[in-house]
């Protein structure tokens, strides 16, 4: 009975050790799995660097993709502008929302809302400009919205700074309307439409010292000079003494980038904040481009000819940035310079054209002919400044 009763033991022994030995090898082959789980999303990383640091993400094309694009819903969008809802507001054809960008030399990190956020912690990213930074800002706001729940976010407007809030990162994506980057009597987020626009361009501080805790600002400042001549304002708009005088744009756009970029220089510290300038958004507003229609008015298909520039992109004007962002290299500032030019002028199609909310009631005239109320300078949601938040997001969180 004894002798019986020890192999029952020894059975019952071996057994467990055996289910030992078998939890000990998942164990292994968790962890095992784990850590190359790790390693290859670190490979993954790497390979990335280097691809983006050898690699133009602004040359290539547009690949229709209505597997993966688009990148979020417009009715899903919690904070969708109505300027930019164009689905809602009655258009029907809907492949602009398919396309993606492709770079000739490499491929473009897929936007990850999550590891953006995780980046994003306890930082500041400011938008600053137009209202096509503002569209660029309310883009970027969609695509984060579907990562954070409902009770963790929050939007907030005081006076120019409007400002999304994701609470459980402690982590904010805003917009500031500077639409000349210096003072102007346009800096009104509401009321800016004014007959005589008149600018400061020494004045800068009024607005600047809504950004100078920011981790990463993107700046643009392009739509609002579109015109010949611009009038200056030596001294305040308050002080009946100050001087006047009317001075040829390309002048004023230089010493108002001027300003703008002594006080980068100045009050931003480049080991802390990641600065950006995005370039022209081009406009659509001549049929005459690509050869059929009035303007962007019931455009349906991009641009497929290659390296097409549109009449109403001005390069003298661009060269301008560029000058001013190489000269603040040379001073120890780096503005990566986020060229969306080329690849926006392929998109005559991604417009609001008329699928807009109307601030105003249409006269007659209008509404019998709707190519001459249509919107073609802005850019439906979601399209094309995802791609240029794709670009935003892959310096942020791959470089």
């Amino acid at each position: 009975m004894a002798k019986k009763h020890q192999i029952v033991l020894g059975i019952w022994g071996i057994r467990s050790s055996f289910r030992s030995l078998i939890a000990l090898l998942v164990t292994i082959l968790i962890i095992t799995a784990v850590y190359l789980s790790q390693d290859s999303g670190r490979l993954f990383e790497n390979r990335t660097n280097v691809e983006l640091s050898q690699c133009n993400l602004f040359s290539g094309k547009w690949v229709f993709d209505n597997q993966s694009y688009p990148l979020y819903k417009e009715k899903e969008c919690t904070y969708m502008s109505d300027q930019l809802a164009c689905e809602k507001f009655g258009r029907k054809d809907l492949s602009y929302q398919n396309w993606r960008w492709q770079p000739h030399q490499c491929n473009l990190p897929r936007f990850n809302a999550t590891a953006l956020l995780e980046r994003l912690r306890n930082k500041r990213l400011i938008f600053v400009g137009d209202s096509l930074n503002r569209g660029q800002w309310v883009s970027m706001v969609c695509l984060v919205d579907s990562a954070v729940p409902p009770t963790l976010k929050s939007m907030h407007t005081n006076g120019s700074l409007s400002t999304f809030k994701a609470t459980e990162y402690n982590a904010s994506i805003e917009f500031y309307w500077a639409p000349l980057l210096v003072e102007s009597n346009s800096d009104d987020p509401l009321n800016h439409r004014v007959p005589n626009r008149t600018v400061r361009v020494k004045a800068i501080e009024k607005h600047a010292r809504h950004w100078t805790d920011a981790d990463i600002l993107v700046f643009d400042s392009y739509l609002w000079w579109r015109r010949p001549t611009m009038k200056v304002l030596w001294g305040s708009f308050e002080s009946p003494d100050g001087i006047y005088k009317e001075v040829e744009m390309l002048r004023v756009f230089e010493m108002a980038l001027r300003t703008w970029s002594d006080w980068l220089e100045f009050h931003v510290n480049p080991n802390k904040t990641q600065l950006f300038f995005v370039s022209m958004s081009p406009t659509h507003e001549s049929g005459e481009d690509w050869g059929d229609g009035e303007n962007c008015y019931s455009e349906t298909e991009p641009v497929l000819k290659e390296e097409f520039w549109g009449s109403d992109t001005d390069p003298k004007t661009m060269r301008v940035v560029e000058n001013v962002l190489d000269d603040l290299k040379t001073r120890g500032v780096d503005v990566q310079m986020l060229n969306i030019t080329q690849l926006s002028e392929y998109r005559k199609e991604g417009h609001p054209s008329i699928y807009r909310k109307q601030w105003e009631p249409l006269t007659e005239e209008q509404i019998s002919d709707p190519s001459s109320y249509a919107d073609c300078i802005h850019w439906c949601l979601p399209g094309v400044p995802d791609v240029w938040n794709e670009f935003l997001y892959a310096y942020i969180v791959h470089q």
